[in-house]
Order: structure tokens, then C-alpha cells, then sequence
């Protein structure tokens, strides 16, 4: 099996108005540059001070490369698509933008997970973190995000490869997705929705159940704490359930179906291609002292050593 006759889709992008297509290459652009410098930034700082050290700052870090790797995978071709004649993406494109589209997210997923077991073990078991958290486990836990990734997306491509295409190729959509490419295939694969539903909307909610109860069990444990470090963990906390719910709420409703999907999917599409990954900086860095402390050193130190 696999396409038959369909060499090349046409992806129809985010809207079919013309007007609003230069406007919106503009403000996608903008967007973008800012995932790169704030992902980039907080990479660069965390690597670059002590911060790196910390279990939490750890993982913060592989998630911002993650933002970087999976907002390049999917807004640039957007971006040139907006102001392109023909949006055109050969079959072998297409395979390999669904196949990595799907790793950085998963891995991304995967390392919330890590971010919020980490924050589990420093506030319900204090005294045994270093131990717990040691980082040999970090490190387990970073190749186990990759694996689990690499084979939830593997899995995503072998589904639609199989798959016979003999036209039409136009993708609803502005990336390669699992969705909007079965629409297109020459064969009943209503089963194959069911599986992807099953495996891919159960586990994002089933994930983020997890999530949700393990940041009330946090939150329920602060209550006994004093009121300093309550709100230092609160403060941390606070950021990875923003993050959380942002990233989360629109991949629920893109992989559980409801009417009129395709078109809704595009937008929800949208807050975790490129929205989440925009904000995710701010979040960390506004409201973290130490994060804040430990940018002012290296940024500020490099300019001094330009200086000099």
C-alpha cells in the first residue's frame, strides 16, 4: 500500500480571504521571531548560569528547545505559504512535517509531565528530592519523553502511509495533521479515526487529568507550609498550570471530534503551534526571581565582556 497516484498536496492554509494575507504573514512573522529570542533566551540562560543544575530549570530548558524545534516545524512554511501562489508540500514533506510535528509535541507533553513530577517530589517529598531527583533521573526521564514521542509518532505515519491517495489533495489545513489526510484517502478509514481518537484525544486527557490532580495534591500540601515559601512554590506552580492549560485545552478538542471540526481544529491548531509556545517565556520569567536574577548575570555579564 501507499499513495497511488498523488505526488504533492495543496494545504489551503488558515482562511481562503486574500485581504488579510499579507497582515497576517506579518504578525505570524512577528510572532515567531519572539518564540525564537524568549525560547532562545531562557535555552541560552539556564545553560549558561547555575540554574542548569536544578531539576526544575533542567527540564524548563529541553521544553523551550522543544517550542523552538516544534513552532519551526510548522510556521515557516505558514508564513511563506500566506504570500505564495501555489501552497504546495511533496507527499515525502508532508509525511516528514506530521512525523516531527507530532515528536516535539509529544516530547513536549512528556517533559510537562517530568516538570510536574519534579514539582510533586519538591514540595510533597522535600527531603528526599535530591535523591529522588537526582540527575541520572532527570536524564532517564528526558530520553524516556524522546522515546515515548518517537514512538507515538512513528506510529502517526505508518497509519497514513498505508493509506491509498488518488485525489483529491487538497489538505484543510495548514500543516500536514492525521485528520485533514485521511479525509483524503481513497478508502473507509473510520476505523482508523476511532484509533487515533482512542489513542492520541484519551492519552492528552488522560495526561492531563494526571496533571490537574497532581498540581490539587501540591496545592492541597502547601496549605500546611509557612507563608514565604508557600508562595515562592505557589509562584512556580502557578506557571506550569498556565502552561498546562494552554497547551492542553486546544489538543483536547483537536483529537476528541466534534462538529465542524476540520475548521475549528486550524485555530485550536493555532494556540499550541505557536501561541502557547510564544508565552511560555513570559510565563516563566516574569513571575520567577531566579530566572529573572540569573538573565540579568549572563545578558548583562556579556555586555560587559563586549565592553571591555
Amino acid at each position: 500500500m501507499g499513495h497511488d497516484n498523488v505526488t504533492e498536496f495543496i494545504l489551503l492554509g488558515l482562511f481562503s480571504g486574500e485581504e488579510a494575507k499579507v497582515a497576517c504573514s506579518v504578525l505570524f512573522s512577528l510572532c515567531y521571531v519572539a518564540v525564537l529570542v524568549g525560547n532562545l533566551s531562557i535555552l541560552l540562560t539556564i545553560r549558561g548560569s547555575c540554574l542548569s543544575e536544578k531539576p526544575m530549570y533542567f527540564f524548563l530548558s529541553y521544553l523551550s528547545f522543544m517550542d523552538v524545534c516544534f513552532t519551526s516545524t510548522v510556521v515557516p512554511k505558514l508564513i511563506t505559504d500566506l504570500l505564495a501562489q501555489r501552497r504546495t508540500i511533496s507527499y515525502h514533506s508532508c509525511m516528514a512535517q506530521m512525523f516531527y510535528a507530532h515528536f516535539f509535541g509529544a516530547t513536549e507533553i512528556f517533559i510537562l509531565v517530568a516538570m510536574a513530577y519534579d514539582r510533586y517530589v519538591a514540595i510533597c517529598r522535600p527531603l528526599h528530592y535530591m535523591v529522588i531527583m537526582s540527575r541520572r533521573v532527570c536524564y532517564v526521564l528526558v530520553v524516556a519523553s524522546v522515546v515515548g514521542a518517537f514512538i507515538h509518532s512513528i506510529l502517526q505515519v505508518l497509519i497514513v502511509v498505508q493509506l491509498p491517495f488518488c485525489g483529491p489533495n487538497q489538505v484543510d489545513h495548514y500543516f500536514c495533521d492525521v485528520f485533514p489526510l485521511l479525509e483524503l484517502a481513497c478508502a473507509d478509514t473510520s476505523l482508523l479515526v476511532i484509533a487515533i481518537i482512542t489513542t492520541t484525544g484519551v492519552l492528552s486527557i488522560l495526561t492531563f487529568v494526571a496533571l490537574v490532580i497532581s498540581y490539587i495534591i501540591i496545592l492541597s500540601t502547601l496549605r500546611t507550609r509557612s507563608s514565604q515559601g508557600c508562595r515562592k512554590a505557589l509562584s512556580t506552580c502557578g506557571s506550569h498550570i498556565t502552561v498546562v492549560f494552554m497547551f492542553f485545552l486546544p489538543l483536547i478538542f483537536t483529537y476528541v471530534p466534534a462538529v465542524d471540526s476540520v475548521s475549528n481544529d486550524k485555530v485550536f491548531a493555532l494556540f499550541y503551534t505557536m501561541i502557547a509556545p510564544m508565552f511560555n517565556p513570559l510565563i516563566y520569567t516574569l513571575r520567577n526571581t531566579d530566572m529573572k536574577n540569573a538573565m540579568r548575570k549572563v545578558w548583562c555579564r556579556d555586555t560587559r565582556l563586549e565592553g571591555k
